[in-house]
């Protein structure tokens, strides 16, 4: 008798062992055959545009030094449109079937832009409350005293408000800082993802 149930439940534990490794399967295969969502895709590209505006930040205070590296940044900056189109579109050709409407396009380029600011944000952090001690705003400072001295006896009044404003700046903490330049980058980012949408926009024809 016990030999029997012996049996019985080696067959048992069989079946359940059986029934469990299907339904596992059945998890990896969905898990496999699963998109992934907008956000996670917009993560994705995201942190590689963050990774991009690291990688641009850190040619900024040299470039105060280094006039050519100052020249590099800018046209780094004026390159970001562009990037965010490509991967704009790269999210169209590759998540979408080649299909997004101008909704779709313009969540995901905000969505890219709010992640690669989150990102970009966490450099700032470390740069002004660990390394700057100061450097930008007294170089700027320096520029500025260089700029009235040469406009000596002419209208300074765009200076004196430049001046001002980096006074003010000059008060704000490393995180202040931060915040500010994170609202800054969403805010653009919002402007380019209407471009970016449109530009991206496409419906395949039936």
């Amino acid at each position: 008798m016990k030999t029997i149930d012996f049996i019985l439940s080696l067959y048992l534990l069989d079946k359940r062992k059986n029934v469990i490794l299907q339904v596992g399967n059945k998890i990896i295969n969905r898990m496999a055959d699963k998109k992934p969502t907008l956000q996670e895709c917009a993560m994705k590209y995201g942190t590689m545009m963050g990774l991009f505006w690291i990688g641009k930040f850190i040619l900024f205070p040299i470039g105060f030094k280094i006039p050519f590296i100052q020249l590099f940044f800018f046209f780094l900056t004026l390159f970001t449109p562009f990037l965010g189109y490509i991967f704009a579109k790269k999210y169209r050709e590759n998540e979408c079937e080649n299909s997004i409407s101008f909704f779709q396009g313009f969540s995901f380029t905000i969505f890219m832009y709010l992640f690669a600011a989150l990102l970009v944000a966490v450099a700032h952090y470390i740069y002004f409350q660990f390394i700057d001690n100061g450097f930008i705003i007294e170089t700027y400072s320096a520029m500025l005293n260089g700029l009235k001295e040469a406009s000596a006896g002419q209208a300074v009044l765009p200076i004196e408000q430049v001046e001002e404003a980096m006074n003010i700046i000059s008060g704000l903490s490393a995180l202040q800082l931060t915040m500010q330049i994170i609202y800054q980058n969403i805010f653009w980012g919002f402007l380019l993802a209407f471009p970016t949408a449109l530009l991206i926009m496409k419906r395949n024809k039936q």
